[in-house]
């Protein structure tokens, strides 16, 4: 029967091997070769003793803790899961594991949490979007290492960049102007987020560029969840405006939209067509499926951990940030 591995100690395990308790820390840290007779011989004895190093310690005595801390806005949407999945992959696969904290959209509550993250000795921090400035995330790099999603960022070590929703904006606008929209609405996201900001510029300078008049009270500013979706659409219809399209800042927003006109009894896409930005998970299974800009997550997780593994010293994979596109469903008819 194997011992209870909180019993068994480092000499224990030395002594059943025969060898000493330097060379089975050595085998256990990688940080040395151990010859090939003593290293099966230590494998079979931590077998049958069920040995459990304690790796906190060892991290700790090697001056790391192969942690990673990651504030995200909020664990109750679904946006980054794919993200933190993609820098979990690349980091396990490193030998490191996370640590996820919320921010919640709080610049202050954001820095309180990188704070807790570094108290607790995190070898690394990803920041994924937020609204601390940049000068607070470069002061933070000061004292470890740090890749910021969502913004364009450059020190000694942080990094931090985004995808083009500029252009990816452009482009929903111009399959809408495309399938024959003139009056087109925009339910934008909060205005002080980078990524908001660029889609409601896009939406703005493709009708320029097609010379087709802005109306301001076509744009309505939400908040990126459902139901400011919801409550963006129901303004809208009280105003009066008409228009045949609606372009959503996310995803979230276009599934708030579209209940608000399922209660008015107005048919998607038969009266009034719908887009989206994100490409979530169930885009594809809404009512009709959503024609949307896909955002790769999982990617821009992988290249965060690709980024963050060399300020770590170790070696990182390929970066290579990902476009975005747009994926068309069945949420947006042509009109004559």
């Amino acid at each position: 029967m194997k011992n209870d591995s909180s019993s068994t100690t480092l000499q224990e395990v030395a002594d059943a091997a025969g060898v000493s308790p330097a060379t089975v820390s050595r085998f256990l840290n990688g940080t040395a070769k151990v010859a090939d007779d003593k290293r099966k011989t230590i494998e079979r004895v931590i077998e049958e003793l069920n040995y459990k190093p304690n790796r906190l310690a060892q991290s700790l005595k090697m001056g790391s803790t192969r942690t990673i801390g990651v504030l995200t806005q909020s664990l109750e949407s679904g946006y980054f899961n794919k993200t933190m999945t993609g820098i979990e992959d690349v980091m396990k696969a490193a030998g490191y594991v996370l640590l996820i904290m919320s921010g919640h959209w709080h610049a202050d509550e954001e820095a309180e949490r990188v704070e807790l993250l570094i108290g607790r000795r995190v070898d690394g921090v990803v920041i994924l979007t937020g609204n601390m400035t940049d000068a607070q995330i470069l002061q933070f790099s000061k004292r470890v290492p740090i890749v910021a999603f969502g913004r364009k960022l450059e020190g000694d070590r942080a990094i931090g960049f985004s995808l083009d929703n500029y252009a990816a904006a452009c482009s929903a606008m111009e399959l809408l102007i495309e399938q024959g929209h003139r009056r087109i609405a925009f339910i934008a996201g909060p205005s002080d987020q980078e990524d908001a900001r660029a889609r409601l510029a896009g939406y703005r300078d493709t009708l320029a560029r097609h010379k087709l008049e802005l109306d301001p009270n076509l744009v309505v500013e939400g908040d990126f969840q459902e139901s400011g979706g919801l409550l963006a659409v129901d303004q809208l219809l009280a105003s009066k405006q008409r228009f045949t399209a609606i372009f959503a800042g996310n995803d979230l927003t276009a599934y708030g939209a579209r209940l608000a006109l399922y209660r008015r009894s107005i048919r998607v896409p038969d009266d009034i067509s719908i887009i989206g930005f994100d490409d979530l998970h169930s885009s594809m299974y809404t009512t009709p499926p959503l024609t949307t800009i896909r955002q790769p997550l999982y990617e821009v997780g992988t290249c965060i951990a690709n980024l963050l593994l060399p300020m770590l010293g170790q070696p990182g994979g390929a970066v290579d940030i990902p476009a975005l596109s747009l994926v068309v469903r069945e949420s947006v008819r042509r009109i004559t």
